[in-house]
Formats: C-alpha cells, structure tokens, sequence
C-alpha cells in the first residue's frame, strides 16, 4: 500500500544566536511558542491527530521525550502518542520521514512533526575524575575513610566540560564538525577566501529575505516570559563583508585553517513544525495541500568526511526518480559550514567522484548558486541541531510557492556520518 503524503502547512520560531548563558526558551518551549500558532489556525481540533513526532538531539534534564510534554502543553490531550526521535543534525528532518512513512503505508492520516533544540541550555557536566572522587567520598564510611578521600580532591576537578563542544565531536574519529569541514576542504581545495564569500552571500540572503518579508508566513514572533518578543532570526549580519571576515582566525586547524566562526553555522536555539496529511484527511478535514512528499532517502559514510553525505543521498534520490541535478528547480543544503556545502557542489562537479563514488559514467553535473540556499541558510541564520531538517523542508516549500516552481529536494550532512534528502513537489 502507497498513499500520497501531503505537506498543508508548517510554522517556525525565529532561530536565536545563542549568547551569555541559556537562552529565554527550552526545546519545548520552542516548539510550543510556533506550535500554538500553528494549531490555532487549523480546522481540526488539536486531538485529530494520530500521533505527534519531535527531533530533538540535546534532551534537558526536566523535558525528557519532549515530543510527549510538547503534545500535552499544544492541546493535543493525554490519549495522543508521541516519541521523540534523534538522528543529530537529521532529527527534524527524521520526524517528517517517519510520519511520511507512516501515513504512505496506511497506518496514520494525519501527524503532526517537528524539530526543536535549545543549543544554548546544553549543559556543563562534571570530569570524570570529580565523578570518581564524588563516588569514593559518598562511599566512604568512617570518619578516616572520609577524610582520606576528601584529601584526593584537586581543585581543577572543579573545571567543568562543555558538554555541547564533546556533543559536535565525533567520538569514533575524535574529530570535532568543523574539523571534519578542513577535512573537505582539504580533499576539494576549497579556499578561505571562496568559504567567507559564501558565508557573505548566506547573510545577505538572509536580510533580503528579511527584509522583504519573504519569511512572513512560516516565522511566528516567540514570547519569552519577561515580555521580550522574538521575531525574526538574529544571527543575520546584513554587513559582512569578506574583508571582514578575513580578520578571523581559524577555529579548529590553526594556523592554516579554512574554517572560522564567521564562514560556519551558528549556535542557535529554535523549532519548526510541519503537518502532514494523507489523501483521506485532507478530504475530511477540508486542508489544502501545499507540497507532496514523493521519496526521501538516508545514507551513510566515513565520520570524518560526514560532510559529503548531501552528495550520497541526494543522488541515490535522484537515480530512484530518474532526475539529474539540473532537473531540481530549488535545493535547500543545510549550510552546516560554508566549506562543507561547496565541498559538496565540488564532488558533485568531479568526474572521478561521479565514477568511483556515484557510479556514474562521470561527474554528476552543476548545482547553479542561484537555485541553492535561496534565502541563506545556517551561517546566517543558525543550526539548532533538532530542528534545522525540519526548517529546510518547510522552507523549500515557502521558497517554491514564492517563486513559482515546482520541484525541490531538502538535503543535509549529519554528525556521525550520514546524509539525509527529502524530495518535494509543490502541489
């Protein structure tokens, strides 16, 4: 059994640059705040749906499977199952591809999906050898006993580890995400100076995006408790410039480095949803359709180059469906570091890469720039781990209806080693 999925509708926070301790929301508040919006504008009662499906890599401590606390604080009622999946940087985009499988083969009509990360609530943990020394003092028994292990203490047992920076470090290579970035470009010879002009043009997108209010529709303003409103992603830098930031020093390979904060994606906290609907639901409740999912695919690769896994599973989605590169009006590629994405437009490009790799007879072909990231991507405007799969589908969506094309396949590289793509079609 094969049904058609249907995308009728989605909604985003603004993405917030993480700055001085945790930000004003946790990943549930997050997906609350554009979820709310969302429902509310819906024709059906929060309760319709089957089920409810959130991404979300960074789990804190008071939200455990904030998919369910999500459910329950949107409405949905206590009888609505609800899990949360992980798969890094691809969970936002994993809780689409398991509600368009569940719906596809007939078990659900109606899911409601979504990614959602708060970077900035990642916690500071303890060494391991505070843990040990905390262990043997809460396990001594008498007073000597105490006292002998309250002498092993040292005080840089104190220092605590962040837990977000051994979160982006891959723990079979031991290479941090932007080491795996120099990796790329090193293997492509993409330079600093072509990195920090991508980096430019994602920033500029982003704040003529903004400013002509082409993100209207899927931004909903978030309300912290203070009363401060949140209303447009805030790590845009409508004035950098390359000159600018050339004056960075690299972050992970000094002193020859490509990659910088400038030319990578932000810490950042935020959440999206979609809503997903088979034919029979779409009748019931009276939706209009906006896009149709028609495949998705997953791959696999070395940790080190997890970079490249755009390149795999984008191009096993287009063998399946009888496409070539040129064939998708719009590509949305999460911009994980400036380096990496034109790494992936390099291996695209390279005739050997195309044939040993891809299998092809030669090089897949040409990405052209104009049709790539339309509105800039997670250099300017953030990459909340949980959500930023989920954003790039709705946004595909936005962007197609926006330009009045018709085909679009959301892609991204994910820590670990692996790639993910949706294939989307505007209805």
């Amino acid at each position: 059994m094969s049904r058609p999925v249907y995308v009728v509708d989605g909604a985003r926070t603004p993405f917030l640059k993480a700055r001085k301790g945790p930000g004003p929301f946790t990943p549930v508040d997050l997906a609350v705040q554009c979820g709310r919006p969302l429902l509310l504008r819906q024709p059906f009662a929060p309760d319709a749906f089957d089920q409810v499906i959130l991404g979300c890599v960074n789990v804190i401590a008071d939200e455990q499977n904030p998919a369910r606390v999500a459910a329950l604080r949107l409405g949905c009622g206590p009888e609505m199952t609800a899990f949360t999946v992980a798969i890094n940087c691809g969970s936002g985009m994993q809780s689409i591809d398991t509600a368009f499988r569940y719906i596809r083969e007939g078990s659900s009509d109606l899911i409601l999906a979504g990614g959602a990360e708060a970077l900035s609530h990642a916690p500071l943990v303890l060494r391991q050898s505070a843990v040990e020394w905390l262990s043997a003092f809460q396990g001594a028994k008498s007073p000597l006993d105490k006292a002998k292990a309250a002498a092993a203490f040292r005080p840089d047992m104190l220092q605590p580890v962040i837990g977000l920076e051994r979160g982006l470090t891959d723990p079979i290579t031991d290479l941090g995400m932007g080491q795996t970035a120099e990796v790329l470009a090193h293997y492509f010879n993409i330079s600093r100076e072509a990195a920090d002009a991508y980096a430019v043009e994602s920033h500029k997108r982003l704040a003529r995006a903004q400013a002509e209010g082409w993100l209207a529709g899927e931004v909903e303003p978030a309300f912290a408790r203070d009363g401060t409103v949140y209303d447009h992603d805030d790590g845009v830098r409508p004035d950098s410039s390359v000159e600018k930031l050339s004056t960075l020093k690299p972050a992970f390979e000094r002193p020859f480095g490509k990659v910088t904060p400038g030319n990578s994606s932000q810490i950042t906290d935020g959440a999206s949803w979609v809503i997903l609907a088979s034919e029979e639901a779409v009748k019931k409740h009276g939706l209009t359709p906006r896009a149709v999912i028609l495949d998705s695919e997953w791959a696999a690769l070395d940790p080190s180059i997890m970079g490249l896994g755009p390149v795999l599973s984008s191009s096993a989605l287009l063998k399946r469906a009888g496409l070539s590169l040129g064939e998708v009006d719009l590509w949305e590629l999460n911009e994980a570091f400036a380096a990496q994405v034109l790494a992936c437009l390099a291996a695209w490009e390279d005739e050997a890469f195309g044939r040993e790799i891809l299998g092809l007879s030669g090089a897949a072909g040409t990405i052209d720039r104009e049709r790539l990231n339309v509105d800039g991507g997670a250099v300017s405007l953030g990459h909340p781990v949980g959500a930023s799969g989920n954003r790039i589908v709705l946004h595909l969506i936005t962007a197609l209806e926006r330009l009045d094309l018709k085909r679009g396949i959301a892609t991204e590289c994910i820590g670990g080693g692996q790639g993910g793509a949706m294939l989307i079609e505007r209805v």
